[in-house]
């Protein structure tokens, strides 16, 4: 079974989602245990204070990095543990494909403006990034990680066939999909995908695949 911890000031939020679709249905199977850690609880004064201001000036507050330490010490967490963050390298399939191999990752979610360095540089043992932009936390980020990995689990999907066909399961962008009625408000589904020839069909997957991987380069 994989062990998924979570360290947040907001465990709440992660309630609603995880009680949904795949992820629910790999923890009822047993495949996956998620532990909600609430960060605040490894704080000591009365008002459960988690941030500070900023060392040298600046606007925001700052994540102590003392309540994460003692968050992942009390709970044993072993490696990886995960610091979402903007300068965290960008996650990928390959790390989803990595993490449903593992017993058990933990994630960091940060909050305010910035988390303390120390808690990267000397807690975390990777730190990632979902892409070149800003969320309001790391919680977010933390959802999509793990719905990443869990749908990989096996067992977890009715059907691993279709995520061996995703995008970015040993290939890039995977080609348009279509289904029923094969024409709506005067749009036709294209028609190689109607002809029952198998090779055509595949031919014409491929090369749809390779438009988007150059397309989607080009925006880069």
């Amino acid at each position: 079974m994989l062990t998924i911890r979570v360290v947040s000031i907001f465990p709440e939020f992660f309630e609603g989602p995880l009680g949904l679709s795949i992820p629910a249905r790999a923890a009822a199977a047993g495949l996956v245990k998620y532990q909600l850690v609430d960060l605040r609880d490894y704080t000591h004064d009365k008002h459960r204070t988690v941030d500070d201001a900023p060392y040298g000036g600046g606007a925001g507050m700052v994540m102590k990095p003392a309540p994460f330490f003692e968050a992942v010490e009390a709970i044993g967490a072993k490696p990886p543990i995960i610091l979402l963050s903007p300068r965290g390298r960008r996650f990928r399939h390959a790390d989803a494909e990595r993490f449903s191999t593992l017993e058990e990752f933990t994630l960091l979610c940060g909050h305010y403006k910035d988390v303390d360095q120390r808690v990267a540089d000397h807690l975390a043992t990777e730190e990632i990034s979902l892409g070149d932009f800003v969320l309001s936390g790391g919680e977010s980020a933390a959802l999509a990680v793990i719905d990443a990995t869990v749908r990989l689990l096996p067992g977890a999907m009715s059907d691993m066939d279709s995520a061996r066909t995703d995008s970015f399961f040993g290939r890039g962008i995977s080609a348009p999909s279509y289904t029923r009625p094969p024409e709506y408000r005067g749009h036709e589904v294209p028609g190689v995908l109607l002809s029952g020839n198998h090779a055509e069909i595949d031919k014409w997957r491929r090369q749809m695949e390779g438009k988007m991987d150059e397309g989607r380069k080009g925006e880069s």
